[in-house]
Order: C-alpha cells, then sequence, then structure tokens
C-alpha cells in the first residue's frame, strides 16, 4: 500500500483496524494492538503494544509482544488488514485447542493461514531463542512447535486481506 500504514488506511470510511475490531470485539473481552509506529493513533482503538526486538522481525515480533503483554495463558493473532473475518473465529480456534496443543493455525481448506492464529504463552520461549537467532520464518517456528490446524475450509473469505490500492478500492465498491 505504498508504504502506508495498512491498519490506518480507510475502507469506507473506516480504517482497516477498525473493521477487524469491529469483528472481533463480540468474540473476545481482550483486544491488544500490536503497532510500531503511530501508536497515538492506534491508541484510540484498543491498548497498543510495541516489537521488543529490534529491526521489527515482522509478524513473528508482533506475535511475541502479544504474548509478553496478554493476560491470558492463549493469545489469537489476525492481522489488520482483512475486513472478512469470521464472527466465529475465536470460538473455533478455542473449541480446537488440546491439551498438548502449542500453536493453532487457520487453514482454508487449500492453504494454510499462518497470520491467523493461537499460542499459548508457553511458547514465549522458544519463540524468543527463535528470533534471537535471526529466524522470521512463521512456518519454521510451526514446524518446532506442537502445531495444530483449524479448519475453516466452509470459510476460505474470512481470510481475505487487502494489499493494493487497488483491491482496496474494488472491495469497498463490493462491500459498502
Amino acid at each position: 500500500m505504498g508504504g502506508q500504514d495498512k491498519g490506518l488506511i480507510q475502507l469506507n470510511g473506516q480504517p482497516l483496524i477498525q473493521h477487524v475490531i469491529d469483528k472481533l470485539a463480540p468474540q473476545t473481552p481482550t483486544l491488544l494492538i500490536n503497532a510500531n509506529r503511530n501508536q497515538n493513533l492506534y491508541a484510540q482503538f484498543a491498548p497498543v503494544i510495541s516489537d521488543e526486538f529490534p529491526d521489527y522481525p515482522g509478524p513473528l515480533g508482533g506475535i511475541h509482544a502479544g504474548l509478553s503483554h496478554a493476560p491470558t495463558d492463549w493469545v489469537g493473532f489476525v492481522p489488520c488488514d482483512s475486513p472478512l473475518i469470521c464472527d466465529d473465529l475465536v470460538a473455533r480456534f478455542c473449541q480446537a485447542v488440546k491439551p498438548e496443543s502449542d500453536i493453532l493455525v487457520a487453514h482454508d481448506g487449500e492453504h494454510q493461514q499462518p497470520v491467523f492464529t493461537l499460542f499459548h504463552k508457553r511458547v514465549l520461549p522458544k519463540l524468543s531463542a527463535f528470533l534471537a537467532r535471526g529466524d522470521r520464518k512463521i512456518i519454521l517456528l510451526y514446524d518446532e512447535c506442537h502445531t495444530s490446524y483449524v479448519d475453516f475450509s466452509d470459510a476460505p473469505s474470512c481470510f481475505f486481506n487487502l494489499n493494493t490500492p487497488q483491491e482496496l478500492a474494488q472491495f469497498g465498491a463490493l462491500h459498502p
């Protein structure tokens, strides 16, 4: 999106982050936003946390920050550019938890959706070591943990994300 902060890009008169919050707020009592810039703008939507690792290591940096600050043992993560999040996303993840689960990842029937996840806090030491050695590929972390997949094959649109100004314009026209 041309270097713009995706979560603050307007879609139908609201920033993308507001669309995501509108979908998640009825599903969970606690929301945190991971942001490394424009924290004061994001703070109007929910409490803001920032990456603790230098050089902003992508989604794993946000996951690390979330696990470090969340008040619960299980912490869910979604991207800020997916306005069609399912109304039962959190419930599906919670129903799939098993005692041995470390990480749950959404699967749309064809592909895993690696940034739609539920992590147990016990992953934090492993994630810290993973990031400290310079690893950044989220899928490699999943290989190191007890990772299970949650079936969303009946709702693949839940994971639709907006990556270009053209996609944003087309989506806005189809979903006023």
